[in-house]
Order: C-alpha cells, then structure tokens, then sequence
C-alpha cells in the first residue's frame, strides 16, 4: 500500500480549437498498475504529462499528495518516476554520467548501491561506462527506466514503456511493473495490449472526446 494519491478533476485539454480529451476524473489513492488506454493520437502521452506536472490541462486540476499533504508542482520530480520515448539522454555522457546528472537536477543522493543493482537487472552494467551515442535504441529505453527507478518513486508514469525493446527487455519491463506495484502507483499509457495486462483499471480515451 502507499500513502500517496493522484487525484484529476473534471481535466479538460485542447490545443487550439482542437479538444484533445474532455472532463477526466480519475483517483489514484492505491498502490497498483493503472491504465490509460487509446490509439495514435488520443492524447494518452499529453494525459500523463498532464499528471506528471510537466504541461497544464485547459480546464481541470490535477493534485498530488502524500500523508493527506499537498505536493507543490516544484516537488513533483521528487515524487515521480516517468518513462517516455521523449524522455532525453546525454549522449556525449556515460550511463553512470547521466544517472549522477540527474540524481543532482533531483537534487537527491546518488544510491550507487541501488543504481549498480538496476543496472544488472537492466543488463547495462557492463556498458556502464560507455558514452550512451553508442548505444543502441533499445539500451537507450532501458536506460531510462534506471532515470526513473533510482530514487524510489511512489508515482512510476510509463508513456509507451516496452518501445524499442526485444521480448527480453519487455519481460524485464513486466517484472519491474508486477514488483514495483505492490508499493507504487504506476500508471501505464499504451495501446499494446500486452503493457496493459497488468493493469487493474483502465481508462480508454476515446470515450472522452
């Protein structure tokens, strides 16, 4: 179970004259897998960066808290893990050179301990200290997926989670779902079945146009 909680209310977005999804309610209140749900261009990355804090709804609020305690959006990073194809890397950098810049961007201790155990479990730690140009695009996404593990989030967002990835980098993938849901919220957005199996609820996006 987890303390924290997502609460969206009435969440409009429109770009332009262009509505993009109209009066979401959503409540993420326990620890699970939470789906959202839709094709190409439903909205569902603009719906995530929305809960993230990274973009505002058009009309509507979204409100994180933890113990009941509002979290201000300048707080947000330090709550929330989040996965994206969008998500940008250094590539002049090292893995463990990316890890560390952006344990510092957090402002959070770098946990070489935790880093070095997610990144045999990611199968990186061998190219640990290789410049990340070099890797190949599914490395990249795995990588990312370290970004968003390393401090323990209690909100783990996932915007098209398995992208670039073999069938053993997407098994790896379910089994960091199934092990981090029992103490976090994790919001899955896909429109492949298999990412959504695991969720428990799911929303489709095109019953709110």
């Amino acid at each position: 179970m987890t303390d924290y909680r997502v609460i969206c209310e009435n969440v409009n977005k429109s770009f332009g004259r262009r509505l993009v999804f109209k009066n979401i309610n959503l409540l993420y209140k326990d620890s699970g897998v939470y789906g959202i749900s839709g094709r190409n261009g439903s909205g569902k990355s603009t719906l995530v960066k929305i809960i993230a804090g990274l973009i505002a709804p058009s009309k509507g609020r979204i409100t994180h808290s933890k113990q009941d305690k509002k979290i201000e959006s300048e707080e947000l990073h330090n709550h929330i893990g989040f996965v994206s194809p969008y998500l940008v890397l250094y590539d002049e950098f090292t893995a463990e050179e990316n890890l560390s810049y952006f344990a510092k961007i957090r402002g959070t201790d770098y946990n070489k301990e935790k880093v070095d155990s997610l990144l045999n479990e990611f199968l990186l730690y061998d190219r640990r200290n290789d410049l990340v140009k070099g890797y190949s695009s599914g490395m990249k996404q795995r990588l990312k997926f370290i970004f968003a593990l390393m401090h323990s989030p209690y909100l783990l967002i996932l915007d098209e989670p398995t992208s670039n990835l073999d069938s053993t980098g997407k098994d790896s993938v379910y089994k960091i779902i199934e092990n981090e849901s029992a103490s976090s919220i994790i919001v899955v957005a896909s429109n492949e079945e298999n990412d959504l199996e695991l969720c428990k609820e799911r929303i489709q996006l095109e019953q709110f146009k």
